[in-house]
């Protein structure tokens, strides 16, 4: 079966429609800082609001215990939305039905339900109770066994919103992509991205690994990466080690309490930490950048929030961005590093998608790609 998408909705003027949108944006100290995700699902609830619909957005915040409240008020400012807290509670489902067509309101965190991460069935049909039909237009928690995401489509009919489709057409068009294609890899999680390394190996032509999954392959080969960040990986690392196609940084920015250093990988001691690709690693990225068709990017080099060591990850951002070549972006620090340096408009898409992408490239689906097939 195949997906339903709302741009292909009939007559649903009056209906009750239940948005599960991402409204996991960041905040500091209880202030928002970047709006990104809010304005990502706004053609969705333009469409529904056009319709005549009555709409609930319903969305979790990922710092435990975080109200949506302030995010709403955001939202608020941008299209007609009103919160109304816990939507189990008390008198909403009479509010909802009363509601002008048009009306937008925005639940609380649904998080805040145990019933939510859970996957509980009972918690997904008293939300399936509140409305007519589903709209997923939150591709960054698909890949999640939660209720919201993978239960509660199942007991209505479910769509996926026009931010979800988007995501689903940019990021299933890396799997056929113009050559050569780059494929940049770093972040934090090596474990999560290595069995990524080994899929693209038959699409990609290059692979430049930095950040800690190049901390993994340097233990690989023998190097000391002292209190570097690296974990254990998933995958025999062993095959990839002498793979032509795969590029590590010819040198690394290392720091040692508050001194640094630029070095090559092999000369690390066991007291420094690899913070950032150096400045000849950028040089020979830089000249992959020029000779390729298509880019795709996902994780920054090293520590990109701590000066003077986001050289490598703002250096990145800049040159795919000048460079023009088409090219995918994704993973949460990646999307806040281009919109702090004011490039998302550079790019030819930005993923809001983190674990979600990395799960939907290694594996073709997701969750909440399939329940919304059912």
């Amino acid at each position: 079966m195949e997906i339903k998408f709302v741009r292909d909705m009939g007559d649903i003027r009056g209906k009750r429609v239940l948005v599960r949108a991402d409204l996991n944006v960041p905040m500091v100290s209880g202030v928002l800082v970047d709006d990104f995700r809010l304005r990502r699902i706004l053609p969705t609830l333009s469409l529904l609001r056009e319709k005549g619909a009555r709409i609930l957005v319903m969305s979790h915040h990922s710092h435990q215990g975080q109200s949506l409240q302030l995010v709403a008020e955001h939202l608020a400012l941008q299209i007609p939305a009103s919160f109304v807290g816990d939507v189990l509670a008390g008198d909403f489902l009479e509010i909802f039905r009363a509601s002008d067509e048009g009306a937008i309101f925005v639940g609380e965190n649904i998080r805040f339900h145990a019933g939510e991460e859970k996957n509980d069935l009972f918690f997904a049909k008293q939300l399936a109770s509140l409305g007519d039909i589903f709209v997923n237009d939150d591709f960054a928690v698909s890949h999640r066994l939660h209720a919201s995401v993978v239960t509660l489509p199942t007991l209505l009919p479910a769509y996926a919103g026009a931010a979800f489709e988007e995501e689903l057409v940019h990021l299933s068009g890396i799997f056929n992509p113009p050559h050569p294609f780059l494929f940049i890899l770093g972040g934090g999680k090596a474990s999560t991205k290595l069995p990524l390394v080994k899929k693209f190996l038959t699409i990609a032509d290059h692979i430049f690994i930095g950040g800690a999954p190049a901390n993994n392959f340097f233990q690989g080969l023998g190097y000391e990466v002292g209190v570097s960040l690296a974990d254990d990986p998933n995958v025999d690392i062993t095959p990839l080690l002498k793979d032509p196609r795969i590029i590590l940084p010819k040198d690394v920015v290392v720091a040692n309490g508050t001194a640094y250093s630029t070095k090559l990988p092999t000369q690390v001691t066991a007291e420094e930490k690899i913070v950032d690709a150096g400045p000849s690693a950028m040089e020979e990225l830089r000249h992959f950048i020029k000779d390729s068709r298509f880019i795709l990017w996902n994780g920054p080099l090293g520590e990109y929030e701590r000066e003077p060591f986001g050289k490598g990850s703002v250096g990145l951002a800049h040159a795919i961005a000048e460079s023009e070549v088409p090219s995918v972006i994704g993973g949460g620090d990646t999307v806040a590093l281009v919109n702090r340096e004011k490039l998302t408009e550079k790019f030819s898409f930005v993923s809001t998608a983190g674990g979600a992408m990395l799960q939907f490239l290694t594996n073709g689906t997701l969750p909440g790609i399939d329940a919304l097939k059912k």
